[in-house]
Formats: C-alpha cells, sequence, structure tokens
C-alpha cells in the first residue's frame, strides 16, 4: 500500500524542508482537524517555516486553548480552514489573539 498524500503536504511544501524538523504528515493535519471539530470558535494562525522547524499552524479555541502542529506549507492549512470553514490568519500580520495569552496564564496559576 503507497503512502497517499491526502491533504497535499508533499504537492504544496515543495521539496524544501527545514534542517533541524520532521516533515509534516497526516496525524499532525488530522490533530489540527480532532481540535476544531471537538471546540467552539476555533481559528487557525500560519505560523512561517524557520531554519529550524517547518510551516506551522496554531489552533486556537473561543476560550484561548490552542495547539500548534507542522503543516508543511502554508496552502494546505488554508485548504483545511476552507473545508472547516474556518477562519486562518497570517500570525506575522495579524499576532497571536489575546485569549491565547490570557489562557497561557490561567493555566499557570492553575498550576501553581
Amino acid at each position: 500500500m503507497r503512502w497517499r498524500d491526502r491533504y497535499g503536504l508533499r504537492r504544496l511544501r515543495g521539496p524544501k524542508i527545514a534542517k533541524f524538523d520532521r516533515a509534516a504528515n497526516d496525524s499532525d493535519i488530522e490533530a489540527l482537524i480532532a481540535f476544531a471539530k471537538s471546540r467552539r470558535g476555533v481559528e487557525f494562525y500560519v505560523e512561517p517555516e524557520t531554519f529550524a522547524t517547518d510551516t506551522t499552524a496554531v489552533a486556537v479555541a473561543d476560550d484561548g486553548e490552542w495547539t500548534r502542529r507542522r503543516v508543511g506549507a502554508p496552502a494546505v492549512i488554508r485548504k483545511v480552514a476552507r473545508d472547516l470553514a474556518l477562519p486562518v490568519y497570517d500570525v506575522q500580520l495579524t499576532g497571536y489573539p489575546p485569549r491565547m495569552r490570557a489562557y497561557n496564564e490561567r493555566r499557570k496559576r492553575e498550576e501553581g
């Protein structure tokens, strides 16, 4: 059985992969989809590729809960967001939503 490129990771990413990171795979995309389907008000924020990491996306729920996964290319998460009818933003243009920071602060207080 051949590995299928279900989400277009290979096609949309191109030949370039960050030096120290593993490539995005279907389980990364499926984790973002599962997060989005199990929470309200989810938005995606695309983070650019760096020397050390592949392109990533952060899914942020209405209450500020979030998760980050590799996506391979911005086009991949845009396709997923379109299929789920959810917004997607470029974090370099919009920044992270304030509710994400508030969620992190709440978690610190609860743990500490």
